[in-house]
C-alpha cells in the first residue's frame, strides 16, 4: 500500500509538472472550470455552448490587463503566489467577528481556473497552493495574465477576454478602453449575476474605483513590474 501510494503521489508530481510546462508555451484548449459548467448543464438538461476565444499578448488590451489587477490583485507584481498581507487582513476580520473574505491572487485563481474544480475543502486548497507555485516557477507573471485573462468566466458560457468583449461590447480585446475594461473587471467577483453592458449602480461603482485604482497604480505603465517573460 504504502509503494503503491507513493508511485501515485510520483505520477501526480510528473504529470502536474508536464502540463504547466506544456501550457508554458502552448495554447490552453480549455480550464477544467469550462469542463465543470458542461457537465453542470448536461445534468440540469440545460444546453450550454462555450464561447472560448485564446488571444496571445499582443491582442490582449493592456488597459483591460491593468484593470484586472487592480480589481483583483494590486500587488501581483510583487508576490509570490500567495498575499500575505490580504490573508493576514482577511484572518483578522475573521477573527474580530466579520464575515471571512477571500484572500486569493490572480495566480491562485489561475490555478484553480485551469486545473481544479469548484469548491471549499482543505483538499482542492492543498493542489490549489502546489499548482500554484508550479505557475508561479514555470510560467512567471506575463504568462500567468495572459492565462487568467483568456480562461477568466465573464458570463454563462463566456471565457476569456475576447469572447467577454465581444460579447458585451462588440468590440475585439485589443480596443476596450479604459470604461469598458474596468466594467469587465467589476462583474468578475460574480460573472454570472453581473452585467457589463448593463451595469448596475453597485458595478458602476466598483468601476469607478477600479479606474481610480488604475490611475493610483500608474496605469498601464505599472505592466512593467511584471517580470518576464
Amino acid at each position: 500500500m504504502a509503494r503503491l501510494l507513493w508511485r501515485l503521489a510520483l505520477a501526480f508530481v510528473l504529470v502536474s509538472v508536464a502540463l504547466v510546462l506544456l501550457f508554458r508555451v502552448v495554447p490552453l484548449p480549455g480550464s477544467m472550470v469550462m469542463v465543470e459548467r458542461k457537465v453542470q448543464s448536461w445534468v440540469a438538461r440545460e444546453p450550454l455552448s462555450i464561447d472560448y476565444r485564446w488571444r496571445g499578448r499582443s491582442a490582449l488590451s493592456d488597459t483591460a490587463r491593468i484593470a484586472v489587477i487592480a480589481a483583483e490583485d494590486q500587488r501581483f507584481p510583487r508576490h509570490s503566489g500567495f498575499d500575505f498581507v490580504e490573508i493576514r487582513r482577511a484572518l483578522d476580520t475573521s477573527g474580530n467577528g466579520g464575515r471571512l473574505r477571500g484572500a486569493s491572487t490572480l495566480s491562485q485563481q489561475t490555478a484553480k481556473n485551469v486545473f481544479l474544480w469548484s469548491g471549499r475543502s482543505w483538499l482542492r486548497k492543498g493542489f490549489e497552493a502546489w499548482f500554484t507555485l508550479l505557475i508561479e516557477l514555470f510560467w512567471g507573471k506575463q504568462r500567468i495574465l495572459d492565462v487568467y485573462l483568456n480562461v477568466a468566466e465573464w458570463d454563462r458560457g463566456v471565457f476569456g477576454l475576447e469572447a467577454a468583449a465581444q460579447h458585451y461590447f462588440g468590440v475585439p480585446a485589443n480596443e476596450l478602453d479604459g470604461r469598458q475594461a474596468s466594467l469587465l473587471a467589476a462583474i468578475l467577483p460574480s460573472p454570472l449575476t453581473r452585467s457589463a453592458a448593463r451595469p448596475s449602480a453597485s458595478v458602476e461603482q466598483r468601476s469607478r474605483w477600479i479606474r481610480r485604482q488604475m490611475g493610483n497604480l500608474g496605469g498601464t505603465g505599472y505592466l512593467e513590474h511584471l517580470t518576464q517573460p
